[in-house]
């Protein structure tokens, strides 16, 4: 096992004196990065997160998975995994915050994913995610791809192209994909409209010198219904689990986790220089198997004050 430093002993301490987490906080955790561990092309859940998540499981702490993913790809990689751990329903926040629910586990086996809450986007924020499509089309960028999201999580991620010659590529490249489709934009658009959409990212498959020439610089754009991230979706999955998050562990490892500075203790995994601080605390921990280690150590803590 790791052994970090003993600054996150004394963390650990603190929050467990100060805040309420032995009888209402729960642990929330990012998973790409984090909670997971990439070795040689293959993701993992490490054996100390897992051990860790399933000993303050059985002590009644509770975990919620915060992840960008959609639904349909946390079923299809690590849902089971999951859900053997606490070998009940796992509260997850998807889609940046937009899109909530359980990963369930019906009586046949199959792994499903049960809503609690969405937060689709407007008319008008598609509208402006299709119009600078539209731009990007009038300059002959045929490499701009729109990813989209459906609240209907059985859809799973659809791609949108403007090359209908480059369907084949695209759907090769990205096998997560359920559908690659080509339509014309009006179409796009009005097919938009006609569903629930939690979450789309335009992707600019570009090198970095034309992005400039066309005066994108961000190579990809997440659009999530304004106001909603991994922040706002953590906040409502505790109102939903009755669970205080300034009494909880937050886990993450990009600017994309805001949740950070929602919980009472900030875990900070990689090599990052986040800003993020928790209420009481904040650590940093090299790999997921340091925090799967910490996770032990504060289960046994919370033990011990039983």
């Amino acid at each position: 096992m790791p052994h970090y430093d003993e600054t996150v002993h004394t963390a650990l301490s603190d929050f467990i004196s100060r805040s309420d987490f032995a009888r209402n906080g729960c642990i929330i955790t990012d998973l790409d990065g984090t909670a997971l561990h990439e070795d040689q092309g293959r993701i993992l859940i490490p054996e100390p997160v897992e051990f860790g998540f399933r000993k303050l499981h059985s002590l009644g702490r509770p975990f919620i998975l915060n992840s960008l993913r959609f639904p349909l790809s946390i079923l299809r990689t690590f849902g089971r995994e999951w859900y053997t751990i606490s070998n009940s329903p796992i509260p997850v926040v998807t889609l940046n915050g937009s899109l909530l629910g359980h990963v369930v586990q019906d009586s046949g086996g199959e792994m499903l994913f049960e809503e609690l809450d969405a937060f689709p986007l407007s008319a008008e924020e598609i509208d402006r995610t299709i119009d600078v499509i539209e731009q990007l089309v009038a300059e002959d960028v045929k490499e701009a791809l729109l990813f989209y999201y459906p609240r209907d999580w059985r859809i799973g991620e659809v791609i949108w192209t403007p090359v209908a010659e480059r369907i084949i590529t695209v759907r090769n490249k990205y096998v997560s994909a359920s559908s690659v489709t080509a339509v014309e934009l009006p179409k796009l658009r009005e097919h938009l409209h006609a569903e629930d959409v939690c979450m789309m990212l335009l992707l600019i498959d570009l090198p970095h010198d034309r992005l400039m020439a066309y005066q994108h610089s961000n190579r990809s754009s997440f659009v999530t219904r304004a106001g909603v991230d991994k922040l706002f979706g953590a906040r409502r999955m505790a109102e939903l689990l009755q669970v205080e998050l300034s009494s909880s562990v937050g886990a993450g490892d990009t600017e994309m986790d805001r949740f950070l500075s929602g919980v009472g203790l900030a875990v900070v995994v990689g090599s990052l220089p986040l800003d993020y601080r928790g209420i009481f605390g904040t650590v940093r921990l090299k790999t997921s198997v340091e925090f799967g280690q910490m996770l032990f150590d504060l289960a046994a803590m919370v033990g011990n004050r039983k």
